[in-house]
C-alpha cells in the first residue's frame, strides 16, 4: 500500500494529490509552533516571581546579568563537537536546503532548533521564535515527504507548506503567511503551489485560534491615518526605517565576522555576557519583546526608554545571531521598526497635533516597513500589517513606507534579502532564475522516456529481433550490468535490416553504426533542476533513472535527454513564430 502511495507522487505531476498533504503539513507545523511557544511560556512563567511571560524586570539584577549567560553556555554544549552543517538551523537553513538538497531538511538539526531556541528565549536573549518556527514547520513538511519518499518537487510543496503554517500559527496571519513562504521561503509564486500553500496556512491558522484563541500575536493595533497631509512624513519614516535596516544587516555581518575563528561552541557566551550585561540596565530588551509593542498601543513607554530600547535591540539581537543562538530575527527586527515608527510619531504628534495620527499607527507601519526591508518581503509586510490591524485604510500608508525603506536598502545600498545575503558571504551558488524555478517544479518522474530496453553489450542477432518487435524508442547498453551508454532503437533495427545474420549471430552494440550518448546515475526523487545540473557537472548528453527498491537491488525506470528537460521550459516555435 505505501509503494503504490510512493510510485504515485513519483510518477504524477503536482496536482490535487498533494492537498491533503499539505493539511497534514499543516497540521504537523501548527502542532510544533504550539509545543514551542508553551514550552518558552511556560518556562519563563516557572523562572519568574511574577509568573508572567518575559517579566525580566522581576528578577533581581544578578540574575539579570547570568541568566543570559547561563543560556549560552547550555547553547554552547548542545552544539559542541558538531561541524557547520549539523548546527544550522533557522530561515537561513530552510533556504540553503532548498537550493542546495532540494529541501530534505535531517530531523537531528530541528531537534536542536527547538532546544537551543527554548534556551535562548527562556534566558533573555534578544531573538524571536518566528525563524526557529518556520524552521520546525518546514521539516515537519520536509520529514513527511522524505517518509513517503515523494520526489524532491513534492518536497519542495510541502516544505513551503509548513513555512506557510507556522507563520500563520505565529502570529494567527493565514495570508501574511502564505506570502511569506511564496517570498521568503520559495522566492517564486507558482499557482501549482498557491493551494497547497494556502491549505497549510489555513490549517496552521484554525489550529492555533482553537489553542490560545482569535487575537493575533499582538493585540490592540488597530489604528487610522488621520490626514493625508501625513503622507509625505510617512515617506520620510519608511527612508528611515530603510536606514535603520541597512544598519541591522550591516551589524549582523560584524557580529558574525567577529571572532569567527574562534570555536562555534564557544562563541553564544559572547552574546549572553553582552545581554547579561545589557538586560542588567535596561531588562525591556531581553527576550522576545513583544511586550514593547504593547507598550506602545497602550501609551505606557516614554520616548527616552524607547530610543535606548532601540538602539539596544537593534545591536543586541544582530549580537546574538551572529554569534550563533539558533533563534530569529523576524521578531526583534519588527519590534525595532516598531520603536523607530513609534518615536517619529511621537515627534509628528509634537510638531502637527491636528494632522498626525497616534503613536500605535506610526509604530505598525515602522513595523511592517522593517520586516519588509530586512526580509524583501513586501507583500508579506503588507498582509500581515493588515491582518495584525484589521484595517484595509492602512495598506495605501503602508505601502508608501515599505516601498521607501526597501528603495533605501535595495537601490541605495545595494543590499539583498538577509537570508539570501548570508548564503552568498557563505559562498553558497543561489540559483533562483526563472529558468531554474520552472525545472524545480517537475520530477524527473513526470518527465523521463519509458520506452526502452536494457541490453548487454554483446547480443545475439534472436534476442535483436525479439527487443525490436516491442518497439522501443531507446536502448540502455549495460557492461558488467552497468549502464555506459544509450542508443536509438532505430539504429539497432538498421543494423538488423541491412545484415544477412544467422540467429546465433553476436552483435557488438558498441561497434554498429549509431548514436551513442554517455549516461550517468540519477535518482527518481529529483527534479529536472538536479537533472539538469547532472548534465552538465557530469559532461553528458543522457540520464538513466533509477531507484534503489532493496538492498543491493536497483531497478531503471527512464531515460532523460538534454532534449526531454528543454522542452518544460522553451515555447513552442509555433508560439514563437
Amino acid at each position: 500500500m505505501l509503494e503504490k502511495l510512493r510510485q504515485y507522487f513519483i510518477f504524477g505531476r503536482l496536482g490535487v494529490k498533494l492537498y491533503v498533504l499539505a493539511v497534514i503539513t499543516g497540521l504537523l507545523s501548527s502542532l510544533a509552533i504550539i509545543l514551542l511557544r508553551l514550552t518558552i511560556d511556560f518556562g519563563q512563567m516557572a523562572l519568574f516571581p511574577s509568573g508572567e511571560v518575559e517579566s525580566y524586570d522581576s528578577l533581581p539584577w544578578y540574575w539579570l546579568l547570568a541568566l543570559p549567560i547561563i543560556g549560552s553556555l547550555l547553547i554552547g554544549l548542545l552544539f559542541r563537537g558538531l561541524d557547520a552543517e549539523q548546527r544550522n538551523t533557522g530561515i537561513l537553513h530552510v533556504i540553503e536546503r532548498l537550493s542546495s538538497y532540494e529541501g530534505r531538511l535531517p530531523w537531528q538539526n530541528a531537534v536542536r532548533q527547538f532546544i537551543g531556541t527554548s534556551i535562548a528565549i527562556i534566558t533573555g536573549h534578544s531573538v524571536g521564535r518566528e525563524g526557529p518556527g518556520v524552521h520546525l514547520g518546514a521539516a515537519s513538511g520536509s520529514l513527511l515527504a522524505s517518509g513517503l519518499e515523494l520526489p524532491n518537487n513534492s518536497v519542495r510543496i510541502l516544505v513551503a507548506s509548513g513555512s506557510a503554517a507556522a507563520i500563520a500559527a505565529s502570529f494567527n496571519t493565514p495570508i501574511a503567511g502564505v506570502i511569506f513562504a511564496m517570498e521568503v521561503i520559495m522566492m517564486e509564486y507558482h499557482i501549482a503551489s498557491f493551494i497547497p500553500v494556502i491549505l497549510a496556512a489555513v490549517t496552521g491558522a484554525v489550529v492555533c485560534r482553537l489553542t490560545f484563541g482569535d487575537d493575533t500575536v499582538f493585540v490592540n493595533l488597530a489604528s487610522e491615518m488621520q490626514s493625508l497631509w501625513e503622507l509625505p512624513y510617512i515617506i520620510f519614516l519608511g527612508i528611515i526605517i530603510g536606514f535603520l535596516a541597512t544598519l541591522s544587516l550591516k551589524s549582523l555581518q560584524l557580529f558574525s565576522g567577529t571572532f569567527s575563528k574562534h570555536p562555534a561552541w564557544l562563541r553564544p557566551t559572547y552574546a549572553g555576557i553582552l545581554m547579561g550585561v545589557f538586560g542588567m540596565a535596561v531588562p525591556e530588551v531581553m527576550g522576545m519583546g513583544y511586550g514593547i509593542i504593547g507598550s506602545i498601543s497602550a501609551n505606557e513607554i516614554a520616548i527616552g526608554s524607547l530610543v535606548i530600547i532601540l538602539v539596544l535591540k537593534l545591536v543586541l539581537s544582530s549580537a546574538c545571531v551572529g554569534f550563533g543562538i539558533p533563534a530569529g530575527m523576524v521578531g526583534p527586527t519588527m519590534v525595532v521598526g516598531a520603536c523607530a515608527g513609534a518615536i517619529l510619531g511621537y515627534i509628528g504628534n509634537l510638531a502637527l497635533p491636528e494632522y498626525a495620527s497616534s503613536m500605535t499607527f506610526y509604530a505598525v507601519i515602522g513595523m511592517c516597513a522593517m520586516m519588509s526591508a530586512t526580509l524583501k518581503a513586501p507583500l508579506a509586510a503588507l498582509m500581515a500589517m493588515l491582518e495584525l490591524t484589521g484595517n484595509p485604510e492602512i495598506i495605501l500608508p503602508g505601502m508608501l513606507a515599505i516601498v521607501f525603506s526597501s528603495l533605501i536598502i535595495h537601490d541605495y545600498f545595494k543590499l539583498d534579502a538577509l537570508f539570501v545575503s548570508i548564503l552568498r558571504y557563505r559562498g553558497l551558488d543561489f540559483q533562483n532564475d526563472p529558468i531554474s524555478q520552472a525545472l524545480r517544479k517537475i520530477s524527473v518522474g513526470a518527465a523521463m522516456q519509458r520506452n526502452f530496453v536494457t541490453l548487454n553489450q554483446t547480443i545475439s542477432a534472436q534476442m535483436a529481433m525479439q527487443t525490436l518487435k516491442n518497439s522501443p524508442e531507446w536502448i540502455i547498453i549495460t557492461r558488467d550490468r552497468i549502464p555506459v551508454v544509450m542508443m536509438p532503437a532505430s539504429d539497432l533495427a538498421r543494423a538488423v535490416s541491412v545484415k544477412d545474420m544467422g540467429e546465433n549471430t553476436e552483435i557488438d552494440l558498441m561497434q554498429i553504426p549509431g548514436t551513442r550518448r554517455d549516461v550517468h546515475k540519477i535518482s527518481l526523487h529529483t527534479s529536472l533542476f538536479e537533472a539538469h545540473r547532472a548534465l552538465n557537472e557530469h559532461h553528458v548528453e543522457a540520464l538513466y533513472v533509477s531507484r534503489q527498491n532493496a538492498p543491493m537491488i536497483e531497478r531503471i525506470y527512464g531515460i532523460l535527454t538534454r532534449e526531454m528537460i528543454e522542452a518544460h521550459y522553451q515555447l513552442p516555435k509555433s508560439v514563437t513564430k
